[in-house]
């Protein structure tokens, strides 16, 4: 007789079922796994064997066998151990086998029989909700999972308390959703002085999700100012948030079960690798761009990121999606986010300062931001020069916009859009607008048709940047609360077009 249990593989933010058979057969005493399984899949016999000795369960004098199907898919982590405990306790007759056969479980065992937290439980509480299954993890595990709510979720501390369950003994209690986190934090817009243009691009790329690029002295604000695009961006919508937990779970960064509607905000440092910023490694994990998904990716000192690094951002921010191709794994992953780049005008970042600019001026500052590709670079939306602030404007006391009002306008802009969008479910806000549907909803008047033409004469701007100005001015129609695009929000999105330091 073999006795089954069910779990999940996971390929990028996808559960895959994987039925986990155990049969019990005469022969010499042994103990293998089958069915592709990685080391730690391997390892989970010697921790089975020990947990079940632990509470006094021998195994019989005969040769156990677990498949792991379908065996031509790769099974890795140590999550596989709970479900092989599982079918192997079905086989000797120590829980009924239907009970194991109804239930989605994963979890890590420790020698002594407890249960320890995995990853992946969201999405595995997604897979068994589709085949309306029960799902088993360990107890911390349980409040993550629960928040699909399709689905009942069982936490238990060890093996013993799945056993007292299964036997009527002791019937474990469904797992409750975790905390919703909402930090408002401390950081301010409102701490910025000065830099009210770069406040207004700020706002412009919050409303639309339009990348935006900062160029600018050291210490001229331009990491502030990035730091408190949170505080004007809205709350992630339940549908956003369970997208961006599903990442972060996979990832193991969800934080005692409890989902965040925060955006995430990331910002990984100019040495990352390539696996680091665009996913891969051993097990093709997510990279940033997919850990901001529905968030921020701040990128300082953006030259000084490796040239391959850069040029793999350019389909990702087109498209929103990435795949991760390895020899033994293809994973797409999303990776809608919002790009704010900053960088020096020049390698000592003094370009633009006559009383410390270098004798190499301005080719200094054409050989350091030339590091940055022009089709990487036609993809910014918005790019601004962030001055320095003056020492007197220092001591004045703040007296600009708070967050909370800036917020309140991009919130009503994004309303808008969400209006707009509400029959086109791949399209959320301006940023995404393509072809038709943007020549439908961005189509200035003959007055602002006729200057549109004249910039793009005149300065050369690609079909794309062209749409991209169209894009941008749409966003700003939307916070003015006009339906139609005019000429003064075309030459305002142009502005952010065109800087002295390019052109297109």
């Amino acid at each position: 007789m073999v006795s089954r249990a069910y779990t999940v593989a996971f390929e990028g933010v996808d559960a895959h079922q994987v039925e986990v058979q155990c049969a019990v057969s005469p022969g010499l005493p042994a103990f293998s796994i089958v069915g592709l399984p990685d080391k730690a899949v391997s390892e989970a016999r010697d921790r089975v064997r020990a947990a079940l000795s632990s509470m006094a369960i021998a195994l019989p004098s005969k040769r156990i066998t677990i498949n792991l199907s379908p065996a031509d898919l790769p099974k890795e982590g140590s999550h596989f151990d709970l479900p092989i405990a599982l079918a192997l306790l079905a086989a000797i007759d120590i829980i009924p086998n239907d009970a194991a056969e109804g239930t989605v479980s994963l979890g890590e065992l420790s020698l002594d029989g407890s249960l320890v937290p995995v990853i992946g439980a969201l999405p595995a509480a997604m897979n068994a909700a589709e085949d309306n299954r029960t799902l088993l993890c360990p107890k911390p595990s349980g409040p993550e999972a629960a928040w699909v709510g399709a689905t009942q979720v069982l936490g238990a501390d060890s093996l013993a308390d799945v056993i007292r369950h299964y036997t009527g003994q002791s019937p474990l209690s469904p797992s409750e959703p975790g905390e919703v986190h909402s930090d408002p934090g401390t950081k301010d817009l409102r701490d910025v002085k000065g830099q009210e243009r770069a406040k207004r691009a700020l706002e412009i790329a919050a409303a639309g999700r339009h990348h935006l690029f900062m160029i600018g002295t050291p210490g001229s604000g331009k990491s502030m100012l990035a730091a408190r695009l949170p505080t004007i961006l809205p709350p992630l919508t339940a549908q956003e948030a369970l997208e961006t937990s599903m990442i972060h779970s996979i990832s193991g960064l969800l934080d005692q079960g409890g989902i965040s509607r925060n955006r995430p905000f990331r910002e990984p440092h100019h040495t990352a690798s390539m696996a680091a910023i665009v996913g891969g490694g051993r097990r093709a994990s997510p990279g940033e761009i997919s850990l901001a998904h529905n968030g921020v990716l701040f990128m300082d000192e953006f030259p000084e990121f490796p040239r391959s690094v850069l040029e793999t951002l350019r389909q990702p921010m087109e498209t929103g999606e990435v795949m991760v191709a390895r020899a033994n794994a293809h994973v797409s992953y999303p990776c809608r986010f919002m790009l704010i780049a900053a960088a020096n005008p020049c390698k000592c970042g003094y370009m633009y300062d006559p009383a410390r600019a270098c004798a190499r001026v301005p080719s200094c500052g054409e050989d350091y931001l030339g590091r940055i590709s022009g089709p990487l670079l036609d993809r910014l939306d918005l790019r601004i020069e962030v001055p320095p602030v003056a020492y007197v404007d220092l001591d004045l006391p703040a007296n600009g916009e708070t967050s909370a009002t800036v917020a309140a306008r991009v919130a009503q802009a994004r309303d808008r859009q969400t209006k707009r969008f509400r029959n086109t479910p791949e399209i959320r806000v301006n940023a995404e607008i393509q072809g038709q549907a943007l020549e439908d909803i961005a189509t200035p008047d003959q007055e602002g048709r006729d200057f549109l033409n004249k910039v793009a004469e005149k300065f050369g701007l690609s079909a794309r940047g062209y749409h991209r100005v169209l894009r941008v001015a749409r966003t700003i129609a939307d916070l003015d609360r006009s339906e139609d695009v005019r000429r003064p929000h075309l030459a305002e999105a142009v502005s952010y077009r065109i800087t002295s330091s390019g052109d297109g």
